[in-house]
């Protein structure tokens, strides 16, 4: 089980993800960004996830 903070990334959201694996938590966080922060996944915001993603467990 993999874990993510959006406060991480984004300072002050409070948004926290699980999910079964790193694709999981992409495909959450993607849908996450475009409709709340209305941002567009690209290569930097799947490395700032990446480096903050943690074994949940």
């Amino acid at each position: 089980m993999k874990a993510f903070r959006c406060g991480d990334v984004v300072p002050g959201c409070n948004r926290e993800f699980l999910g079964v694996d790193r694709a999981d938590i992409l495909a959450q966080v993607a849908a996450h960004a475009r409709e709340d922060h209305h941002v567009d996944v690209d290569d930097v915001l799947v490395r700032a996830v990446e480096a903050n993603l943690r074994d949940e467990g």
